[in-house]
């Protein structure tokens, strides 16, 4: 009586590592740009509504606060915003209120990320 080894041939292996390579030269073009787009997009939220709280902090206290961490001491913020691009919330870039004559306080915020988003525009102008 013989017993038959059953296995997968050289042949059909390669003909599923043929189907897997061509599946993943189809998915992985268009993974990473959903990936840089949905990072713009977290940037975009984040900077909306740092903007909107310190807008707030203004209207309530008179003044501007004197750094993102007041935000957060104060519990305008749960936490620093993160700038998805630098994967960082350190690399915030403060921008001073022109008429306050305040040293450090914060009137607006811009991404310290290096580069343009995909309309071409720096990221440090969003």
């Amino acid at each position: 009586m013989q017993t038959f080894k059953r296995g997968f041939t050289l042949i059909e292996l390669l003909v599923v590592l043929a189907i897997v390579a061509l599946l993943l030269t189809l998915a992985v073009p268009r993974f990473f740009p959903s990936v840089d787009k949905t990072k713009e997009t977290i940037l975009m939220d984040n900077l909306r509504s740092t903007r909107t709280v310190i807008e707030q902090f203004h209207a309530d206290t008179g003044r501007y606060p004197d750094s993102l961490e007041k935000l957060v001491e104060k519990k305008y913020l749960a936490r620093l915003p993160v700038d998805p691009i630098l994967e960082s919330d350190s690399g915030w870039v403060i921008v001073p209120p022109e008429d306050e004559g305040v040293p450090g306080a914060v009137y607006d915020l811009h991404s310290g990320a290096p580069g343009n988003g995909r309309d071409g525009r720096p990221y440090a102008e969003w």
